[in-house]
């Protein structure tokens, strides 16, 4: 696993920058991930992002809200998909859902069926969206 961040530099900016940086860095970080094919946790990317106690798990979610707003508002499929929590058996954490249904684009059960059709949906599609993006970046 590659570490994107030193927590030297996170630690220099103050609180709002300091969001604003991890929530670039991980949507650098999901976008290689992407390419894998493979969901990763929220307690990878706490450590992949090189961040530090307290409220890693906290840092990551708030960072993922905001990616989900930036995708919403740019009609791109949820790069937060790609994140799942080991404790729902392949589903990302209730937020996740909370927030996609503030975003107009979830409006099931986020433990039922609806939940697992719709991760299913959004992951296939960020990673496809994500996995072109890396490729046409490369090929120029």
């Amino acid at each position: 696993m590659r570490f994107i961040a030193e927590n030297q530099a996170v630690a220099t900016r103050s609180d709002g920058n300091r969001s604003q940086a991890i929530t670039s860095r991980l949507r650098e970080h999901l976008q290689e991930i992407a390419e894998q094919r493979v969901p990763t946790t929220y307690q990878e990317l706490t450590r992949a992002l090189g961040l530090t106690p307290p409220h890693t798990i906290h840092q990551v979610t708030e960072a993922l809200e905001h990616l989900m707003v930036e995708d919403a508002a740019t009609d791109r499929p949820f790069i937060a998909a790609i994140v799942i929590s080991k404790v729902r058996g392949g589903l990302p954490a209730p937020g996740f859902f909370d927030c996609a249904r503030r975003l107009g684009r979830f409006t099931g059960d986020t433990a039922g069926l609806e939940a697992w059709a719709f991760h299913a949906q959004e992951f296939n599609a960020a990673v496809g969206f994500w996995t072109a993006t890396a490729t046409v970046g490369k090929s120029e």
